[in-house]
């Protein structure tokens, strides 16, 4: 998982959205020794991951990718060089592209300022949660520090946003249920009682113990959640998600329950869960996803592209061939609006590629609007014109 953090610190150095903590966790690890190889591959990644090749000339990509993956050793200098490099270039050619397919006949040109009456700004660290006695806490708004105590459990905020349950000696035994939710154009990270970690997308929730003293770990979630699951070979980690089920001893997986979505799918990371939909049960091996259709029947599907299922833990919208109301799904989701399309026409558009998911509104529909596709922003409703 370091070699993760790293490339998901650099990206964000790449964008210009690091924080100050964040900047300096990323000089101090390209400062260590012994991590000449991991730094390379590190930025070998993110240059393939970044750099517009249909739009950035040939010579300039050619000359920086001599630069970047030459024998030389990099160190801290000329890679914070080359990163900033990248960034002005990155600015030149569009910010917060990486790649979209296009259409062959460009859509009509309009003047923007005629359909994007205001802007949106991008989803962010929003979430409440629901305590056993039905106190609501708007955690956005709440300070750092101890929330509230619930039997021997204390409910922290941390400095970075996340919160987190802290037990005081032994459980006692009265199992109280909280419940999280990140409304659209949220999202949230939380530290479970065993330790789990559980980052939700926007427009999710998960309901779960304040201390796990059975024999099971169960949590029910709905929307979208990723887990990275603490060990614990005596106690099952179960999932809730739908009318799908998932088993756990530690592993790192996602899950996709929108209600809005033909499917409910889980994708293993790492590790090996145990999915159980539709009257059948598999052992998913890293790589697979378990896909449960709404009317019941489920498939284990192999090989499936894991960076697209994580795009949105790490800051991205991405588009496998997705077509027009799947990607406006999305945008609902993140940027809290309502979609609606003009004398209820879709569309037919395939959309493939990767956007930021840091950016305003109005940036993300002009880049979607090089696939031969208009738009108009009223208030925080969208059209797709016709």
């Amino acid at each position: 998982m370091l070699r993760e953090r790293m490339q998901y610190l650099m990206e964000r150095y790449f964008n210009d959205t690091c924080t100050a903590e964040e900047r300096q966790e990323l000089a101090e690890w390209i400062s260590e020794a012994g991590h000449d190889d991991d730094l390379k591959a590190v930025v070998a990644q993110t240059w393939e991951r970044f750099h517009p090749a249909d739009q950035m000339p040939d010579e300039v990509s050619a000359r920086i990718q001599a630069a970047l993956f030459s024998d030389e050793k990099l160190r801290v200098r000329s890679l914070y060089r080359w990163l900033a490099a990248a960034c002005v270039l990155l600015l030149a050619v569009g910010a917060g592209l990486f790649w979209l397919s296009k259409s062959e006949k460009p859509a009509p040109q309009v003047a923007q300022h005629n359909r994007y009456k205001n802007e949106v700004p991008a989803g962010g660290n929003k979430a409440v949660l629901t305590l056993g006695d039905g106190t609501v806490i708007n955690l956005d708004s709440a300070a750092n520090g101890v929330l509230t105590t619930q039997g021997r459990v204390r409910v922290v905020k941390l400095a970075n946003g996340q919160l987190s349950y802290e037990l005081e000696g032994q459980a006692d035994g009265v199992v109280l249920y909280n419940t999280m939710r990140t409304p659209r154009g949220g999202e949230y990270r939380l530290s479970l009682p065993d330790g789990t970690i559980a980052w939700l997308n926007a427009a999710s929730s998960i309901t779960y113990p304040t201390a796990f003293t059975g024999d099971i770990r169960d949590v029910k979630i709905t929307g979208e959640v990723y887990f990275e699951v603490a060990k614990d070979a005596g106690k099952p980690f179960m999932v809730e998600a739908g009318k799908m089920k998932i088993e756990v001893l530690g592993t790192h997986f996602n899950v996709n329950a929108y209600a809005a979505e033909p499917m409910v799918k889980t994708t293993l990371l790492e590790g090996a869960v145990k999915v159980s939909g539709g009257g059948r049960g598999d052992v998913l091996q890293p790589g697979q996803q378990a896909q449960l259709a709404r009317n019941g029947d489920m498939k284990v599907v192999d090989d499936v592209d894991l960076e697209a299922v994580m795009a949105w833990k790490n800051g991205y919208f991405q588009f496998l061939d997705a077509d027009m109301p799947a990607v406006m799904r999305q945008l609902e989701n993140w940027y809290d609006v309502t979609v609606s399309y003009e004398e209820g026409f879709v569309p037919r558009r395939s959309f493939g590629g990767g956007i930021q998911r840091s950016l305003p509104l109005s940036k993300v529909l002009t880049i979607l609007e090089e696939n031969n596709v208009r738009f108009r922003v009223e208030g925080k409703n969208i059209t797709v014109l016709k």
